[in-house]
């Protein structure tokens, strides 16, 4: 899935405030085409839409961009994860409460359902939710009605509910925990988009869509990936889909020190993705974690993460070899090297502080 660069140049899952509607998006990937497809009759509805997909895929994205597109499009759209919340702090952010209904209430507020009155509700991660929450809003989404917690009085809303999972289908079905009823439902119309790994026709379009907004953010201009850099990007397998991608693109246009992106600019999470340079004689099979190795430690520039040389592979070792090689990089600009690494500052010094460092 990417969006149109001529209409918005986003491909990400930022700027969640986007007018962006379905007809912003594009694909030349069969699987992801049926996706939107579905997406689209989906808008024209009102029926509760479940969305599928691995995490960074652009969930969040797509049921923005159905929201945008259907007939409550100047409604609200309001969005809420639902992972790791205790029974009662669910209750208070979808249902609202009144004041005194627990310790810290001082005042009335709304809850989601509450907000998303006339507009839609997004809930991601649908699949954590507790059976007592699942309870309510089996309710909720088939009547409409609901009470604040601490309240026994009942309120209305008009909610068109979109959920989501990172689940596959079947595990989805297999969990014992969810209701059965509540899966009936919410899945009024099923969307499952695909992992970027099984889009490669998608994927030329949507680097360069990430390259240009991060070209534009960081006010730099690139104008193409040396043939290594490329190779790199086109053999990894995304595990971290869009959002990775993004990661990816961004760190390499604020690493990369001229207007081609190179290969030691590309901070990938799986260096046995690394290609062998061309040319490179075929080995067996018990051969290809050291020429994959190899490949990684070629580039120029500062040395790409390895073993040690005292022979410690720990992930421990190469992680931090990895860290400050990217410290390295930037300068020694500690919040640079954090934002390049996806940390926070203190995430990153804590790193960089432990008794191995």
């Amino acid at each position: 899935m990417r969006v149109a660069p001529e209409k918005s140049g986003r491909s990400d899952l930022g700027r969640a405030h986007d007018p962006f509607t379905l007809d912003d998006f594009h694909s030349d990937d069969p699987a992801m085409r049926r996706c939107l497809e579905f997406a689209r009759v989906a808008a024209r509805t009102d029926l509760p839409v479940l969305i599928l997909g691995e995490s960074g895929t652009g969930k969040t994205l797509l049921a923005r961009a159905i929201h945008n597109s259907s007939g409550r499009a100047r409604k609200p759209f309001v969005s809420f994860n639902s992972a790791a919340l205790s029974d009662t702090l669910l209750d208070s952010q979808l249902f609202g409460h009144e004041r005194g209904a627990f310790t810290g209430a001082d005042k009335r507020v709304k809850g989601k359902f509450e907000l998303a009155d006339g507009g839609t509700l997004f809930i991601d991660e649908i699949a954590d939710m507790s059976s007592a929450a699942q309870a309510k809003i089996l309710r909720a989404v088939e009547y409409g009605e609901f009470e604040r917690l601490g309240s026994e009085a009942l309120q209305v809303a008009d909610v068109r509910l979109v959920s989501a999972t990172h689940l596959p289908l079947r595990r989805f079905l297999e969990t014992e925990q969810f209701r059965k009823d509540l899966f009936y439902r919410i899945s009024g119309i099923r969307l499952t988009i695909p992992p970027l790994r099984e889009r490669p026709a998608d994927l030329r379009s949507l680097i360069a869509a990430e390259i240009e907004l991060a070209c534009r953010e960081q006010q730099k201009t690139i104008v193409g990936l040396e043939t290594r850099a490329a190779d790199l990007i086109f053999a990894y397998h995304w595990p971290g889909n869009l959002r990775e991608l993004k990661r990816v693109v961004h760190s390499a246009v604020a690493l990369s020190p001229d207007r081609i992106l190179t290969a030691d600019s590309i901070l990938l999470e799986n260096l046995e993705a690394r290609p062998e340079p061309a040319g490179a004689p075929d080995e067996d099979a018990s051969e290809e974690a050291g020429s994959a190795t190899e490949a990684a430690g070629s580039v120029s520039g500062p040395p790409a993460p390895a073993g040690d040389r005292n022979g410690d592979l720990t992930l421990r070792t190469a992680e931090l070899k990895h860290i400050r090689w990217v410290l390295q990089r930037m300068g020694g600009n500690k919040r640079a090297a954090a934002r390049v690494l996806g940390l926070s500052r203190s995430t990153l010094a804590r790193k960089l502080a432990s008794p191995s460092a």
